[in-house]
């Protein structure tokens, strides 16, 4: 324990300047950036309801041509309508009802003007026609575009990744994630030999001379950036599994010299699925089914389509990231990746800049994972070591309407945020009640970050305010200074945090266990003698006794 003491103290040597360096970078934003991440008057009119997204993959000069048609509700009366795609695509047609419609172009935003009247309610479509050189991913998943390689066999080896640039990067769309299609037909036409696995089911292939088109179709709302189309020399296999809704399609396509390996490895699949319907309540695609799809970059949380490619090992690149050993207990991929399936495709946040929703509760579901299989302390032992992953370098929520993320620390940090609350809470089946009732009460909408911290606080019976308003909007980490004032005298307060902040938290008073209730003012406790403090490593805090 003592070990483990100085590693977390060491992490906060320089945390009394990180608030003053958040405060150094001063961030300057494009009209690009607003009419990407803000719902722009063309956005705002329209309530998408689906789309048919068909695309034809020319591997050979590593282009794409296809359309994308939009059926979407008019809300308001208005009659230009806002489309992204990013060069070097190229729109070449806009057409309602079999007239063509002018647009005019601004970066990626495509404004189109419609000539018929949109009246509220109305259900209306419009077909984009599009084609060119997608950008290409250099370092997926992290800079996004189309990857195009070869298997070892030297067949096509193709995917999509796109969370950070955007799915308008290989397809016309309407993209800002507050507004979910409701449904989806992805038809990709592919050379001969070759499969494409999107989202959802398989729903049908039209076989030709030359080329074949496989049909999903995804009847569950969905994120622009989930949807995605894998293509290579795959192989199926797959699993029923009986789950909290009943019977569950678990799919694994892999490339075909893969196949007896990942037939052993893909066993975490069934695991996390049991793990994660205890934690976070039922799978929320029973209809889309549960795919793992091998893909030639690390991984993605793909809605109903999870990519694969950590190379059928455990760990991240068969390393732990918690430095505990507890990492190497599971694949990184398949069960952070999967996670994302209830806190991220299930639960979406309105606005990039509440990214912490995905990536903190997913974050934290590796832990969970180990918790449900080895137990509490393994999993506490594992976000623990995590620790050693953040920089405390900036708030984990970013800048809303300009389609800027938080700080990276959403993830690690993250994870430990959540822990502290379940430390705070002390009842373990209440947190799990909690973590089940978002995936209930917020069950396949967009949400804000306001409406996951008043859900928490209301559940919890604790206002939460001033917790979530100093880790996610403020970079430091709170200390707990501590003095004795005489031999039966102990003085506490928190340091290092924002004015209101009043966080309990338990330590050790000697051999005794005890809950405190700091403020950002001096308090007193009545001690027995002079002894030795110890606040339980569970909390993510400093303490640093100052006299």
């Amino acid at each position: 324990m003592s070990k483990l003491k100085a590693k977390i103290l060491f992490g906060f040597s320089l945390l009394f300047l990180s608030t003053h360096l958040a405060g150094i970078a001063q961030q300057t934003f494009t009209r690009a950036d607003t009419l990407r991440g803000s719902i722009t008057p063309e956005r705002a009119w329209w309530d998408l309801n689906y789309y048919h997204l068909q695309v034809e993959i020319y591997p050979e000069t590593k282009s794409i041509k296809g359309s994308n048609t939009v059926r979407y509700q008019v809300v308001n009366e208005a009659q230009v309508l806002q489309i992204d795609l990013q060069e070097p695509l190229k729109i070449t047609s806009a057409t309602q009802d079999g007239q063509s419609l002018e647009m005019r172009k601004e970066g990626a935003a495509h404004f189109i003007s419609l000539v018929k009247k949109q009246l509220p309610g109305n259900f209306e479509e419009v077909i984009i026609s599009y084609e060119g050189q997608p950008k290409e991913a250099i370092r997926p998943p992290w800079d996004g575009g189309i990857t195009w390689q070869k298997d070892a066999n030297g067949k096509h080896f193709i995917a999509s990744s796109n969370q950070g640039i955007g799915s308008s990067v290989w397809w016309p769309t309407k993209d800002h994630p507050a507004d979910e299609v409701d449904s989806v037909l992805i038809s990709v036409t592919v050379p001969k030999g070759l499969m494409d696995v999107s989202n959802g089911q398989l729903v049908g292939i039209d076989m030709g001379t030359s080329t074949d088109t496989f049909h999903w179709s995804v009847i569950n709302p969905i994120n622009d950036y989930g949807v995605n189309i894998n293509i290579g020399d795959y192989v199926h296999f797959g699993e029923k599994y009986q789950g909290e809704k009943g019977e569950l399609d678990m799919d694994y396509f892999v490339l075909r010299d893969n196949l007896e390996k990942a037939k052993v490895h893909f066993q975490d699949a069934r695991r996390m699925m049991e793990a994660f319907e205890h934690w976070f309540g039922p799978y929320p695609f029973y209809e889309d089914g549960f795919k793992l799809v091998e893909a030639p970059y690390l991984g993605m949380e793909h809605q109903s389509s999870v990519t694969y490619g950590n190379g059928y090992q455990n760990g991240y690149f068969g390393r732990d990231l918690s430095g505990t050993g507890w990492g190497m207990k599971f694949d990184f991929i398949i069960i952070h990746e999967s996670g994302h399936e209830w806190f991220a495709n299930n639960i979406t946040y309105k606005d990039v800049a509440d990214m912490w929703i995905h990536e903190s509760f997913t974050n934290y579901s590796e832990s969970l994972f180990l918790d449900y299989y080895y137990g509490k302390e393994a999993g506490q032992e594992y976000v623990r070591g995590t620790r050693i992953n953040i920089n405390n370098d900036r708030p984990i929520i970013g800048i809303y309407g300009v389609n800027q993320r938080g700080s990276g620390d959403m993830y690690y940090k993250g994870g430990n945020i959540l822990n502290t609350l379940r430390e705070i809470i002390n009842d373990d089946e209440k947190w799990r009640m909690i973590l089940r009732g978002l995936n209930q009460e917020f069950y396949h909408q967009t949400v804000t970050t306001q409406q996951i911290e008043n859900y928490i606080s209301q559940k919890a019976g604790i206002d939460l305010s001033p917790f979530f308003d100093q880790y996610l909007r403020n970079s430091a980490v709170p200390i707990l200074e501590y003095y004795f004032s005489d031999d039966q005298t102990l003085n506490f307060r928190w340091a290092n945090c924002i004015a209101s902040f009043d966080m309990p938290v338990d330590m050790e008073l000697g051999e005794k266990k005890m809950r405190i209730n700091p403020t950002t003012q001096w308090k007193k406790l009545a001690v027995n003698q002079k002894t030795d403090v110890t606040v339980d490593l569970d909390y993510y805090v400093g303490s640093l006794r100052v006299r």
